[in-house]
């Protein structure tokens, strides 16, 4: 009886989990994983169907999850650059809050 409580526990405990995610290139499947997503939906000021295809996340059919992966790519390849191991610039330092990036200072105030 102790066995089949255990195993009953441990079948329900599996179901519990939520899926594995799926199609990811570039960024690690652990604990930081949503944390990471919720920064790129602020540093944008989107939501996540902005890249993705609701209900199917893992889907490459939208262009931007695209050019996400490529403007991760360029801020891990610039922060690498750098010997003390700390990031430098992130999705923010250019959108900040925007979908396109910033490519000129605000107007200067008369």
């Amino acid at each position: 009886m102790k066995l089949l409580s255990t195993a009953l526990l441990v079948a329900a405990l599996a179901l519990a989990q939520p899926p594995a995610p799926k199609n990811l290139k570039l960024l690690p499947a652990d604990a930081n994983l949503i944390p990471t997503m919720r920064s790129f939906t602020a540093a944008l000021g989107v939501k996540c169907d902005f890249c993705h295809v609701q209900g199917d996340f893992a889907s490459d059919e939208k262009k931007e999850k695209g050019f996400a992966r490529h403007m991760i790519t360029m801020t891990k390849g610039i922060n690498g650059e750098f010997k003390d191991g700390k990031t430098h610039v992130a999705c923010y330092t250019c959108h900040r809050g925007q979908t396109e990036p910033a490519v000129a200072p605000p107007e200067a105030a008369k």
